[in-house]
């Protein structure tokens, strides 16, 4: 039997820059896994992260051996067994669940037991620029019932003002991407309390987010970076109130589901998120959206042109992509092309 495995870099050039505290990007460069056995082709995407230490390049390098490990016949635990937590593993393990739900014809909700929604309010981002260049982001998607808001150090309180006056009927979502002091978030407190704040995530870098410990605002403080897999969240409660699962960080779907039962076991609010990626990236993430009380999965919406077939977001509403894109078990070749 005939088993290929071909990893692939991929540039998806963005509809505009997207800026965060640690800098600016105008592509989605993703890394694609695309898995044919007996007939039956399984997809998978992950995005290289430079804050975890990956690239475009390192990421292939971890995946070149295993297309002779693939072809030689490994099981599907030997092929994911040395990869850690991170965008590779992450673009295969979603590879593996689209494979098996193609060649089952189970798919991955009847797998997991999580179905896709129909409809699905997401976070839509406003990135972070001018005070003024933000507030016409944000009146722009206003309509929108949950606005991610990117911030850094610089001044965070007139930017956010700027984007709650412009959309005055959103939650937000307040996303300093690691870039506050501990006097930064607590200067802002009153600000905070006095909006309609779903999450603040991840304000301090994870290694300082000790400093957080028994801290009780009036807010609920999310974990991003500081929450990779699932034997990492343990040690977060009294720091932390929420998590933010993504298959990037845990290394796909697989460890995401962990992540999401142990979560609920320790009675955290649970978001899930995605990079900046296509619709193939976020749509293994669709299984964990209904489950999660946020989902901020609007990684495509930044996209110049998506996958035809892939998933749309109008008014903050997330549609998932068409029959036989993703992890369906159906075979409907040409959506991806």
């Amino acid at each position: 039997m005939s088993r290929t495995f071909v990893a692939a870099a991929v540039s998806h050039p963005l509809k505009a820059p997207f800026r965060i505290s640690r800098g600016v990007k105008t592509a989605a460069e993703v890394v694609t896994v695309t898995l044919a056995e007996a007939g039956a082709i399984g997809r998978g995407e992950s995005v290289p992260y430079g804050r975890y230490g990956e690239t475009v390049d390192s990421v292939l390098a971890q995946l070149a051996p295993l297309a002779g490990a693939f072809a030689d016949g490994a099981t599907e635990a030997e092929l994911v067994a040395g990869l850690p937590a991170g965008a590779a593993r992450n673009a295969v393990d979603c590879a593996l669940w689209d494979l098996r739900a193609r060649r089952t014809g189970v798919s991955v909700a009847q797998a997991t037991g999580l179905a896709v929604p129909p409809s699905l309010v997401t976070a839509v981002t406003v990135s972070l620029d001018a005070p003024e260049a933000m507030a016409a982001a944000a009146r722009a998607v206003a309509d929108a019932p949950l606005i991610k808001v990117k911030l850094s150090a610089d001044d965070p309180a007139a930017r956010l003002r700027a984007v709650a006056k412009a959309a005055p009927g959103a939650r937000l979502i307040v996303d300093p991407n690691e870039g506050w002091t501990f006097a930064i978030l607590d200067g802002l407190k009153p600000l905070l309390a006095d909006l309609d704040i779903a999450l603040i995530e991840q304000p301090l870098p994870a290694d300082d987010d000790a400093a957080l410990e028994g801290y009780d605002p009036p807010f609920v403080i999310c974990a991003d970076e500081s929450a990779h897999v699932a034997g990492d969240l343990a040690a977060l409660r009294g720091r932390y109130r929420a998590v933010n699962l993504k298959l990037d960080k845990a290394g796909g779907l697989t460890e995401a589901l962990a992540m999401l039962e142990t979560a609920r076991g320790l009675g955290f609010t649970l978001m899930t998120g995605c990079m900046v990626a296509s619709s193939l990236g976020i749509a293994p993430a669709l299984h964990l959206g209904a489950a999660c009380d946020f989902a901020d999965l609007d990684g495509p919406w930044w996209l110049a042109r998506d996958h035809p077939g892939g998933a749309r977001v109008d008014h903050g509403r997330l549609a998932p992509p068409a029959p036989g894109f993703w992890g369906d078990g159906i075979t409907a070749r040409g959506l991806w092309l």
